[in-house]
């Protein structure tokens, strides 16, 4: 993934018990590579595409073994008896591990790797409190609004409230997706499962995102702060809303490229994307998933986009050497 910087097992390992799947991934020699252990949440999160159905992941990369979850590396916070499971419909939540069918009971709960390619970001701060009623979260670049909206609303309204908003001096408040909203939680803490020095009165509710799902359109996700649960709910249910503004630079860290220092920001990207650390010499070509030239350019650091239609692109880098970096509108 060259967004997170992390390598994916393509084919998953297949069913197994949560205490087979840690053995599984702590032994397995895959690429000439044997670091290979089983994702965090986050992680196992990161790799969903919420524009595809049962699985929710893009199959020309990840093939599709007909698991309905995947076991991540964390327990629920004070229970043992269940692990943090990303499913595929998209979701992710604390599954009893005795639900898989190696454990006797009827669900397939499949073990997919992953190890690191660059070393994981490390920062001393997560949140800043900015002061003004916002919050920036300093591993996204998002800013969140510091208190929420605590008068449940339908989707629409949600939707609306967000888009109407005016906070800190800006206006370009959002409702977020569902990645964004997942990067809140926090696996370690419950009831609620955020960090309450900073989001003090965000309580144990659900928060609506941005999200619908392609083959259900009466439905958008939301993320249950008792425990950290996302999964769907009726558009015209009543939820709360914490709303956001920029774009996230990946939900971890800038995408940096692994063959180069070239960093390409933001990823997703709505308009505009930047580019540090090019040398001058570089020739950039942007396609589409069929090939089709949309730019071309050289000394490049920064481009509008705004008028490509939404979806997966790819970055062509030509310098000393050539290679692409993959890279998403929204």
């Amino acid at each position: 993934d060259n967004i997170t910087g992390l390598m994916w097992q393509q084919v998953d390992g297949g069913e197994m018990t949560i205490e087979n799947a840690f053995i599984y991934a702590d032994n397995l020699v895959l690429g000439g590579y044997s670091d290979w252990r089983l994702p965090t949440p986050k992680e196992s999160f990161s790799i969903l595409n919420h524009q595809n159905i049962n699985p929710a992941l893009n199959t020309a990369y990840f093939t599709n073994t007909n698991a309905d979850y995947w076991w991540t590396n964390t327990y629920q916070a004070g229970d043992n008896t269940k692990v943090w499971c990303t499913n595929a419909g998209g979701g992710i939540g604390n599954k009893p591990k005795s639900e898989t069918i190696s454990a006797g009971g009827i669900k397939k709960f499949h073990a997919r790797a992953v190890r690191d390619i660059t070393t994981p970001t490390v920062i001393s701060n997560h949140f800043t409190d900015n002061g003004d009623g916002t919050v920036t979260d300093n591993l996204t670049q998002l800013i969140w609004q510091k208190v929420p909206n605590l008068s449940a609303l339908i989707w629409e309204n949600a939707i609306a409230y967000a888009e109407s908003l005016s906070l800190a001096s800006a206006t370009d408040w959002r409702l977020p997706n569902l990645k964004e909203l997942q990067s809140l939680n926090d696996e370690s803490l419950t009831n609620p499962s955020a960090n309450t020095v900073f989001f003090p009165t965000i309580g144990v509710h659900n928060y609506w995102s941005s999200t619908s799902v392609q083959n259900q359109p009466v439905n958008a996700g939301f993320w249950n702060t008792q425990f950290g649960i996302i999964t769907l709910s009726l558009k015209t249910a009543t939820n709360y809303v914490i709303c956001v503004k920029g774009n996230s630079t990946n939900l971890a860290v800038k995408s940096i490229d692994l063959a180069s220092n070239i960093c390409v920001f933001p990823n997703p990207f709505s308009s505009k994307i930047n580019i540090e650390n090019a040398v001058g010499q570089e020739y950039f070509e942007l396609y589409n998933q069929t090939g089709q030239l949309f730019f071309s350019g050289k000394n490049i650091t920064q481009h509008d986009f705004s008028y490509l239609t939404n979806g997966v692109y790819f970055l062509k880098i030509n310098g000393e050497k050539s290679y692409k970096i993959k890279i998403n509108k929204n």
